[in-house]
């Protein structure tokens, strides 16, 4: 019955850890799309609902050491690399306590703590910022990856382009991940590019490229692993297509009339969390109970970050420039 995972030589706790994080990244960003309806949060609200599986499956295999070039669906990356629940929702509310210290919100996140590059709204950008990365880890000689990842629709912008091309050239320790969930905001897929499959671009490039079901954690997972260990042995970059479905709008304010609604209910079986769930039952790794426990953690945490987020204090009107721009350093004079 094992057919959730192309290979399914990954441990019992690895895949219920993994449950978890599919569930605490959708739990903590249904209160964080409550909480901006409620008008608690200012600017806009942008969650990866029914695409968790992608960052929890492609954070979850990386080392340590390694590096996450993220983007604004990577929730799960963010939560798989450390950062907490309770830092994040300090951080959506503008408080002193977030990611940024107050100075940003919604979801531009990062921690070079956590091994994750922050990013700017506009997409692919971080391509090109992972690919720098693995070039310092190629020239260090350090064993280390970088996965970067971007939507579909970012796969059309130009830095995309020249970060696949560099990467392959110097033959550079990065992974590069694309969430196909099928919209650029309300561009279809069809819209975007003639080709059928996302993955066929790093043809371009003589880059090996995989397609796997972007609901499938397991199968992110091992896909991803594969990729890493490729190019952490000088085997140079692979660009995976993961294939999902965006069930919310291009954000919150967005109501995506222009998606079928037939479209959505079909995807809408193919949900990530039902889809682990119904695996890990169904093949007796976990019974009902472990699972209910886990989610009532993940709600107990939720709650707890929410909390903290709403008593945490706004950063001091003295601090605004603080961590802005970098720190003067005075001029050597026998240098000059």
């Amino acid at each position: 019955m094992l057919e959730y995972g192309e290979d399914m030589d990954i441990k019992r706790d690895d895949l219920l850890q993994m449950y978890y994080y599919l569930r605490l990244t959708r739990r903590l960003e249904e209160r964080i799309t409550s909480l901006y309806h409620q008008g608690k949060i200012l600017g806009g609200a942008w969650t990866s609902n029914g695409t968790e599986a992608v960052s929890v499956g492609y954070a979850y295999a990386l080392e340590k050491n390694d590096i996450a070039a993220t983007y604004f669906r990577d929730m799960g990356a963010f939560l798989v690399r450390g950062i907490s629940p309770k830092r994040i929702m300090a951080h959506y509310l503008g408080k002193k306590t977030g990611v940024s210290g107050g100075k940003d919100g919604n979801v531009h996140i990062g921690d070079l703590n956590h091994g994750v590059f922050g990013f700017p709204s506009h997409l692919a950008d971080n391509y090109p910022v992972g690919t720098g990365a693995a070039l310092a880890f190629m020239i260090r000689g350090e064993k280390k990856v970088v996965a970067a990842c971007t939507g579909d629709g970012g796969t059309s912008r130009g830095d995309f382009h020249e970060a696949m091309n560099l990467a392959s050239v110097r033959k550079l320790p990065i992974v590069f991940f694309c969430n196909n969930n099928q919209y650029a905001y309300s561009t279809p897929l069809r819209m975007q590019m003639a080709i059928k499959d996302v993955a066929e671009r790093a043809l371009a490039y003589g880059m090996p490229n995989k397609i796997v079901d972007g609901n499938n954690v397991a199968a992110v997972y091992t896909a991803a692993k594969e990729a890493y260990e490729y190019a952490r042995n000088g085997g140079g970059p692979t660009f995976i297509e993961c294939k999902t479905m965006r069930m919310h709008g291009h954000s919150e304010h967005d109501s995506a009339k222009y998606v079928p609604r037939e479209l959505l209910e079909e995807w809408k079986k193919k949900d990530p969390i039902l889809t682990i769930e119904k695996f890990l039952l169904e093949n007796n790794i976990t019974k009902k109970e472990e699972l209910d426990d886990i989610d009532a953690r993940v709600e107990e945490e939720i709650d707890e970050a929410e909390r903290f987020a709403i008593e945490s204090p706004f950063p001091d009107p003295e601090e605004t420039f603080t961590g802005v721009y970098a720190t003067p350093v005075e001029a050597d004079e026998n240098v000059m």
